[in-house]
């Protein structure tokens, strides 16, 4: 359970974020019970959706974003590795993947701990986020669907 001064910091960091948003006239959900905002983008190919949530226990400010499929079954250990190759390759973030049903979900988290965040380092956030899930998605699609292979895959990351 947070402290009193942690939900204090969280609150002003969870606002100055929805300042952010509004002034760039962004279009969100805030659930500000819950210090959450949901958004998303249209990316080149597939939706972008994501949630961006300020956690007063770890205070840190968290991206996340689930990608709009999930791994068959039966691609489920090739989309594995394929999620360990493109982690090798990010700079910020990374994707998570949970083997048991196929999810893949894109997470960058920064720390306020001692520290004020800016508009700057929340729009870095979004548009890094963005970025990274557009660069992806329809690469880990179409592994899942047999469009490419997992060495067509790899052979990609690796130039």
């Amino acid at each position: 359970m947070a402290t009193e001064w942690e939900m204090q910091k969280a609150r002003q960091v969870y606002y100055s974020l929805v300042n952010m948003l509004n002034t760039r006239n962004w279009k969100f959900e805030r659930f500000d019970n819950d210090l959450t905002i949901r958004s998303g983008i249209k990316g080149e190919d597939l939706p972008i959706e994501f949630i961006m949530l300020v956690k007063p226990e770890n205070q840190v400010i968290q991206f996340l974003s689930k990608l709009p499929f999930n791994a068959p079954e039966d691609k489920r250990v090739e989309l594995a590795i394929a999620v360990c190759i493109a982690n090798d390759g990010l700079v910020d973030g990374s994707f998570d993947y949970d083997i048991s049903d196929g999810d893949i979900r894109y997470r960058l988290t920064s720390s306020y701990r001692d520290s004020t965040l800016g508009d700057d380092l929340f729009e870095y956030m979004i548009m890094c986020a963005a970025s990274t899930v557009d660069n992806y998605n329809d690469k880990f699609f179409a592994l899942a669907k047999d469009l490419i292979t997992l060495d067509d895959f790899a052979k990609n990351e690796n130039r």
